[in-house]
């Protein structure tokens, strides 16, 4: 079940959405103002402040108002908890495959000892 106030889950609902993913692909080359993010997007400025919010609302993103401009910068320390739950799980998985593989051999070697 979703923790709304888990950082991570947070994080993973953010990134599930491709219009977030693709507003967090642009600021990754620097930062961008509302509009700029609204610009490839086919959705009312409204709809992409909502993104924003929540990806403001999972620590992915901040932006700052000066003037009539809201400017939108990544954070990367926010991407980051995700990368780390990842490289995690890619770990344990190398793990069991790495295990799978010995087995593998094993088993290939004992049939080989056997004239196979």
């Amino acid at each position: 079940m979703l923790n709304k106030h888990d950082p991570l889950d947070l994080a993973f609902q953010a990134l599930a959405d491709g219009s977030r993913r693709a507003m967090l692909a642009r600021l990754a080359k620097g930062p961008a103002s509302v509009s700029e993010l609204a610009q490839p997007l086919s959705m009312s400025l409204p709809a992409v402040m909502q993104h924003l919010s929540v990806l403001e609302g999972a620590g992915l993103v901040r932006s700052e108002k000066a003037g009539r401009t809201r400017t939108c910068n990544i954070e990367p320390a926010g991407l980051s908890l995700a990368e780390q739950w990842i490289n995690q799980r890619r770990q344990e998985w190398e793990g069991h495959f790495d295990r799978l593989g010995e087995y593998l051999n094993t088993l290939k070697a004992e049939g080989d000892g056997n004239g196979k």
